[in-house]
């Protein structure tokens, strides 16, 4: 019986934190396929990692585990992955760097995972790959051999050729893309980016038609399939942390009676967090009569500090923070309260649910899914706004959202006002079209959708 082999940089193994979407996603497709395979990095470095993985099994579910080689990790991840390809995907060519060892030893990551990997595949296996970590692996395993289906799944944006092409190897990851028998992206934007690589690269070899490309007789699926949310579970959880969670009680307690504007994000310069605290100030500054009525929670767990751009963003948040909150503090008031912290999910969904205004303003998303669980965890009967960056991918779905350009913060500024202004029979209105929109593209569907299309 065909097993499905999930592939990422990361595994939820069991006894983890497994809240972020590709989790979800990756969890809901494992136990459906009744036979599921979850491979990908243990989150250890060795100096020679042995090529057996690590088996556990929970629920049905196999999930295997490699260490990485050490002398290549931080040239891998923290290089190439996300000195390259994360910046020139969100559209940061500022914050682009290339360096031919990186690159070099992004590959050699690649084929580690390959050479394990083409070990566990049985004849009838069907491979579903994820994200910019693991581009060159299904023309990897397909040297090696493999004939499964193997699709893959990128989460993040696909810039159009005019950025890419700043990335002297685009042509090879192009080519290694193409290897796979269904790409999957969140918008059509980031397909077309895609398409627009492809006709650079091959030219009139490539034969582009609707969801699918030939060249030279073969074929690729593509398909656009956004990821979404559990709305069901996602309201029970932000339901019962609003009633039950002490970290969410002392939360509401702590802003004696204002109202609420939140922001989570990770830590990350495609965020847009400079920019809307810039925001949240031209706000206080343009708004006099809300000073201490309101209060700005911006919760930023720190992330990747080893690279150099996420120390800077975290230095300059700091002093925005502090710079707001020295001009328009009082004795009983903070404007601005940011917090490197985690929570649980469970928590964070408490803290969705009983924020008046939820403040998601990337400067580039692939989707945002705290976007989508705002609008999950918020009450029906008395919901709050949400003010929604036009360019993140989950603008295109919920347009009940106040949506603003992260670049102009008197625009941004305008809509906070006019999101904490509301009038209720607004706020239910919108926020019912966007559970709309949210229940017809559920994470239960995304990963169905993939694979129905990639199964043979």
């Amino acid at each position: 019986m065909a097993r499905l082999i999930v592939v990422s940089n990361r595994v939820g193994v069991p006894g983890q934190a497994t809240a972020g979407g590709l989790a979800v996603g990756v969890l809901a497709a494992l136990h459906n396929a009744e036979h599921g395979v979850w491979f990908g990095w243990s989150g250890q470095t060795q100096e020679s990692p042995g090529t057996e993985p690590e088996v556990r099994e929970k629920d049905g579910i196999r999930f295997l585990t490699v260490d990485l080689p050490s002398a290549h990790f931080d040239a891998y991840y923290n290089g190439f992955c996300n000195g390259s390809l994360w910046p020139l995907h969100h559209y940061f060519p500022g914050a682009f760097r290339y360096d031919a060892n990186e690159f070099a030893a992004y590959m050699t990551v690649n084929r580690f995972f390959a050479d394990v990997l083409v070990k566990q595949i049985q004849d009838d296996d069907v491979v579903w790959v994820h994200d910019y970590h693991l581009i060159p692996l299904g023309s990897l395993l397909r040297q090696a051999g493999v004939k499964v289906p193997i699709g893959f799944f990128l989460h993040i944006p696909y810039p159009n050729i005019a950025v890419l092409r700043l990335l002297p190897t685009y042509a090879e990851l192009v080519r290694d893309m193409c290897q796979y028998d269904l790409v999957g992206f969140q918008t059509s934007e980031d397909l077309d980016g895609f398409l627009s690589v492809v006709k650079a690269v091959y030219r009139d070899a490539a034969v582009i038609g609707e969801e699918r490309i030939e060249i030279n007789g073969r074929e690729i699926r593509t398909g656009v399939v956004p990821i979404g949310v559990d709305v069901e579970a996602i309201a029970r959880q932000a339901e019962q942390a609003a009633r039950d969670d002490d970290q969410v009680k002392r939360l509401v307690q702590g802003v004696l009676g204002r109202k609420l504007l939140l922001g989570v994000d990770r830590l990350d310069y495609s965020k847009g967090l400079v920019e809307r605290f810039t925001s949240y100030r031209a706000l206080l500054e343009s708004t006099p009569e809300l000073r201490g009525k309101i209060t700005f929670i911006q919760i930023a767990p720190l992330s990747r500090i080893n690279v150099a751009a996420y120390a800077d963003i975290r230095d300059a948040l700091e002093r925005a923070a502090g710079h707001t909150n020295g001009q328009f503090s009082d004795t009983d008031w903070t404007p601005v309260r940011y917090l490197n912290k985690d929570f649980s999910h469970d928590t964070l969904c408490g803290f969705l649910r009983v924020a008046h205004v939820g403040v998601v303003t990337p400067i580039r998303d692939g989707m945002n899914l705290i976007a989508k669980e705002y609008v999950a965890a918020q009450d029906p009967e008395d919901p709050g706004a949400l003010v929604l960056s036009s360019l993140a991918g989950a603008a295109q779905e919920l347009d009940g959202a106040l949506l603003v350009n992260p670049y102009d913060p008197a625009a941004v500024a305008l809509a906070l006002q006019q999101a904490l202004g509301m009038p209720l029979s607004e706020r239910r209105s919108r926020h019912a079209t966007m559970l709309a929109a949210l229940r017809a593209n559920t994470i239960d569907r995304w990963q169905r959708s993939f694979l129905a299309r990639l199964m043979p």
